[in-house]
C-alpha cells in the first residue's frame, strides 16, 4: 500500500516535484555537513530526508516512463534484457 507521502507526490505537478527535489537535496546536503562538523540533534532526520529524495525521484522517473513512446519502451526493455544476461 502506498504511503500518504507517495499519494501526495502523485497529485503534485512536475514543476512542484522538481522544486521539492531541489529543496530536499539542498536540505540533505546542509544536514549532512552539519552532522559531520558538529552533529545534529536528531540524526534520524537524515534518513527521512534521504527517503523523501528517493520518493520524489521515483515519482519523476515513473512519469518519465509513462510519457515514453512504444518505441522508446521497446528500446528500454531490450537494454534491460541485455543487462540481465
Amino acid at each position: 500500500m502506498a504511503s500518504n507521502k507517495t499519494l501526495e507526490l502523485r497529485d503534485a505537478s512536475e514543476a512542484d516535484l522538481r522544486d521539492q527535489l531541489n529543496e530536499s537535496v539542498t536540505s540533505l546536503e546542509k544536514m549532512t555537513f552539519d552532522h559531520t562538523v558538529n552533529g545534529i540533534e536528531n540524526p534520524l532526520q537524515l534518513r527521512t530526508v534521504r527517503r523523501d529524495v528517493a520518493r520524489i525521484k521515483t515519482e519523476l522517473r515513473r512519469r518519465e516512463i509513462e510519457a515514453m513512446t512504444p518505441e522508446q519502451l521497446e528500446k528500454r526493455d531490450n537494454i534491460r534484457r541485455r543487462r540481465k544476461k
